[in-house]
């Protein structure tokens, strides 16, 4: 603090003068109430007074005819001679210029706005006259007050990042103004890669890439070119690909049919619809339009003349060297001669109504045809669009209706009634032979078998041959009876029943030797006990697993690769039951 501050802020903080009346009862503006000579309105230091000095009228040093100098290259001249200066007077009007710089400033706006660029200089941004602000950038783009490029883009942008909150406008120029002087001064380009027009340019990118290899799929489910289009041509449905594709789109349009209702309620269904007719838009558009899809929306490629820093006062001071600065696969920038030229799309640099327009006609028709619980207003879309999408929905609901899954309800409760029924049904189609037969069988072997396979079908419905009889059997037996209903039956004589072995538990003794063969791993053990069942190796199985399901509520036999063996996790418990 110097001397002069000093003694001011004594005297600003001496209690006399604050008991004074002649100040208790003033009421004070942000003017102080004690100045140095230095920041007295009518005080003007002598650099400014060497700043105006600058002439506009340049003189030829060989003595030839002199020349005017333009308002940008004054400005940077002036710029240059006050690049390191400060002042220490603020200023509390305003400054408004369509475009201001430094000789469009009164002497006291002047003083106010190198005071005001100090402080800003020093990381303290403060609210000032708009015209102000735009001096200082104009400074940043013309090299003023900078020692490289890299420096002058990160001012550029911490300025542009703390004054948009006092004024947003701002934006619609420094958004250019940065991206120009990034390609001006060479810089890496993904310094712009979060810039909302590098950020267009890759969903455009990404959307062209995808359409062509789509309406290419389309081609090759058609057997040829996409001259002619049919709904289902681009099923079964990719997933992953469809995925890709609707982000795209989505991104791109007007409608964003991914945050709709009916999209969270059936994403397969609306993402596989609405990509089928974006294609099938893509191939339309190839066969009655000049240009395809992506250039009928959103314009096509060409490179046209082009103005670094337009609109903002900037002076060059050399030639710029010839370049090609490519921004992205398709933004490029050319300077051959001093003359720039920019080559990218050239259109609407927008999300697309008419994609929009599709996506909400597929949201609305999808919901009509699936009965939606909430209906969309139709806003009037084109004929061959609404059959576009009628198509695309048919095709997928008719397709997913052929591929739903089989749900299949297994009701364990009658299980029992169903090998009753076939024990009596086996019973009653044996014959005397068959019978002493079964009996002889019977001494010879611990017991019968005679549990069926049930096979339960969809909807709790089960048939259930019996191990010695198929559905032809049943059908013929059935054909029997419907042919002599009146002729009388002898009576079948039933042989005494042989009392059963000891059970194991819910096993039967052949069940339980099958089982132990299992536990000691001996597969030869575990065949006699299934020729001893009477009945296939896998009826055994399920008959042993069914017996233990209701102790350990779970299969206790797998078919592994090496045949049927015992869950390592119910070992124990097996072996307990026929302890």
């Amino acid at each position: 603090m110097t001397d002069v501050q000093r003694i001011i802020e004594q005297i600003l903080n001496a209690e006399r003068l604050k008991r004074s009346s002649h100040f208790s009862e003033r009421v004070y503006t942000d003017e102080p109430i004690l100045t140095t000579g230095r920041q007295m309105a009518s005080y003007l230091p002598d650099r400014y007074r060497e700043m105006r000095a600058i002439s506009r009228w340049q003189p030829d040093p060989q003595g030839n005819r002199g020349r005017w100098l333009t308002e940008a290259e004054l400005f940077y001249r002036q710029g240059v001679f006050m690049e390191d200066f400060e002042d220490d007077c603020p200023y509390h009007g305003t400054f408004k210029s369509f475009f201001p710089t430094y000789n469009a400033m009164s002497d006291r706006q002047l003083r106010g706005y190198f005071t005001w660029r100090a402080a800003v200089r020093k990381g303290r941004i403060e609210e000032t006259s708009l015209s102000f602000a735009y001096v200082y950038i104009y400074e940043l783009l013309c090299g003023i007050g900078v020692t490289s490029a890299e420096e002058g883009f990160s001012k550029l942008t911490t300025f542009w990042e703390a004054y948009r909150g006092f004024a947003p406008e701002i934006d619609r120029y420094l958004r250019v103004w940065t991206q120009d002087y990034v390609v001006y001064h060479g810089l890496d380009p993904q310094l712009l890669a979060d810039w909302k027009s590098v950020a267009f340019d890759r969903k455009l990118i990404e959307l062209q890439r995808l359409t062509d290899e789509a309406l290419a799929r389309l081609g090759r489910a058609q057997g040829g070119g996409a001259k002619r289009s049919h709904a289902g041509s681009l099923l079964p449905p990719d997933t992953a690909f469809e995925e890709r594709l609707l982000d795209a789109i989505d991104a791109l349009s007007t409608y964003r049919i991914a945050g709709s209702k009916l999209y969270r309620h059936d994403p397969d269904g609306v993402r596989h619809v609405a990509c089928a007719v974006y294609v099938q838009l893509a191939a339309y558009y190839l066969r009655q339009r000049k240009h395809g899809i992506i250039e009928s929306l959103f314009g096509t490629m060409s490179a046209l003349p082009y103005t670094m820093f337009a609109s903002a006062v900037f002076f060059e001071r050399a030639r710029h060297p010839d370049t090609v600065f490519e921004l992205d696969e398709i933004h490029r920038f050319t300077c051959a001669n001093g003359l720039w030229t920019c080559e990218r799309v050239h259109g609407m640099r927008g999300r697309s109504a008419k994609i929009g327009d599709a996506l909400h006609t597929v949201d609305r028709m999808f919901r009509e045809a699936v009965a939606f619980d909430a209906p969309l207003k139709d806003e009037g879309s084109p004929k061959y669009l609404r059959r576009i999408v009628e198509r695309e929905i048919e095709g997928w609901l008719s397709w997913h209706s052929a591929h739903a899954p089989r749900v299949i309800d297994i009701d364990l409760a009658k299980l029992s009634g169903i090998r009753s029924a076939a024990a009596q049904t086996r019973e009653a189609l044996l014959i005397d032979e068959e019978r002493e037969e079964a009996d002889a069988g019977t001494d010879a072997h611990d017991e019968v078998i005679v549990d069926a396979d049930e096979t339960p079908h969809v909807d709790g419905t089960a048939s259930a041959p019996d191990a010695t009889m198929d559905a032809a059997d049943v059908g013929k037996v059935e054909q029997m009876a419907a042919a002599a209903p009146d002729e009388p039956r002898a009576p079948v004589e039933k042989p005494p029943v042989a009392e059963a072995p000891e059970a194991h538990g819910p096993l039967s003794p052949t069940q339980a030797a099958y089982a132990r063969a299992l536990l000691a791993g001996d597969a030869a053990a575990a065949r006699t006990a299934a020729e001893a069942s009477r009945s296939s190796e896998d009826m055994l199985v399920d008959a042993i697993n069914e017996a233990l399901f209701d102790t350990l509520g779970d299969t206790a036999i797998e078919f592994g690769a090496d045949g049927p063996q015992i869950v390592e996790d119910y070992r124990e418990d097996v072996e307990e039951l026929l302890a």
